[in-house]
């Protein structure tokens, strides 16, 4: 999959193409199928297959007192993206002086000269240009004047859960931060994700005989609710048939309230049965299975290293 920083770095042989717009935070099951009907015109009608996406979020640029969490780093809705079959996508930096465009004038820009757009693909909530003043309507009224065809993807709602009537970022949002990361999982069709170079921390999980995997505290992807969690931690380092490369773990979020000397909130992941690993400086990646508990404070280190075991056991039985 191609990855432009701009409609300049469009190359003019790429031929007319399908194309769709987002933010695709997190890139879940209704991004999914959005994608899905792209690459699927594309491979009917021979068109290349592109989705236009910005960075950063227009909200945080807009509106940076209320702009939503990152549920996941550009690097990993690209990655996530280019899974789904894309040809390419399109990053635009998203800047005051962008929001200023009308509807019509972004249309023109982006799908009419910049993508030369023979079919453009929205979803029923999707708002563009000056205000979010374009909507599925605009977009009909502006194929119909420049010449492409606008498919509208239905809202989806296959295994909709937990009283949801479509998947979408904000309910995403509010999953991961109730840590109810089995429907998270289901908005997501995968475990949600967090990741981060290992860095020291106060070693205390090593003294205990649990030593943890701490993420830096610039780690990328929505941290979930403080708590203790079963989940993964993956080595992308690693080839992927490593036995290595992706390990059980039992994963601690928050400030570890029997300890007075932590400030700041912390993801660090304990590898079941795995005292030998040397992963600091390394870029891991936690993926979030299920919440065990909230964060506890203990009496005495015996009660809390009763309590880790008893975590480390479920965890193992719930990843099997």
């Amino acid at each position: 999959m191609h990855r432009w920083s701009s409609l300049d770095d469009v190359p003019a042989d790429l031929g007319p193409t399908v194309a769709t717009l987002g933010n695709f935070d997190g890139v879940h099951r209704g991004h999914r199928a959005v994608i899905e009907t792209v690459t699927r015109i594309g491979a009917e009608r021979g068109l290349a297959s592109v989705a236009v996406t910005f960075d950063p979020h227009p909200v945080a640029v807009l509106h940076p007192e209320r702009a939503p969490a990152a549920i996941a780093s550009l690097e990993h809705r690209l990655d996530l993206l280019e899974e789904l079959g894309l040809d390419g996508v399109v990053v635009i930096e998203f800047t005051r002086e962008y929001a200023r465009l009308t509807p019509e004038d972004f249309v023109r820009e982006t799908f009419v000269e910049g993508l030369r757009s023979q079919v453009v693909v929205v979803g029923e909530d999707t708002r563009f240009g000056l205000h979010n003043s374009g909507d599925i309507t605009t977009m009909r009224q502006l194929g119909e004047r420049h010449g492409f065809e606008v498919v509208v993807q239905g809202t989806v709602g296959d295994h909709l859960t937990d009283g949801l009537r479509s998947w979408s970022s904000s309910a995403l949002r509010v999953a991961i931060a109730e840590g109810n990361m089995r429907l998270a999982a289901d908005i997501l069709d995968r475990p949600h994700r967090v990741s981060g170079v290992v860095v020291h921390g106060h070693k205390r999980g090593r003294e205990l005989g649990y030593p943890t995997a701490n993420l830096s505290s610039d780690s990328e992807g929505l941290v979930p609710a403080d708590g203790v969690y079963a989940g993964w931690l993956e080595r992308p380092s690693l080839p992927e048939d490593h036995p290595d490369r992706r390990l059980p773990a039992a994963i601690s979020v928050g400030t570890n309230p029997t300890f007075d000397d932590v400030v700041r909130r912390t993801v660090e992941a304990y590898v079941l049965d795995r005292t030998d690993l040397d992963l600091y400086g390394e870029q891991v990646r936690v993926d979030f299975v299920q919440r065990l508990r909230d964060n506890l404070r203990f009496d005495s280190i015996e009660a809390l290293l009763e309590q880790m075991a008893t975590d480390v056991d479920r965890t193992r039985e719930l990843l099997g």
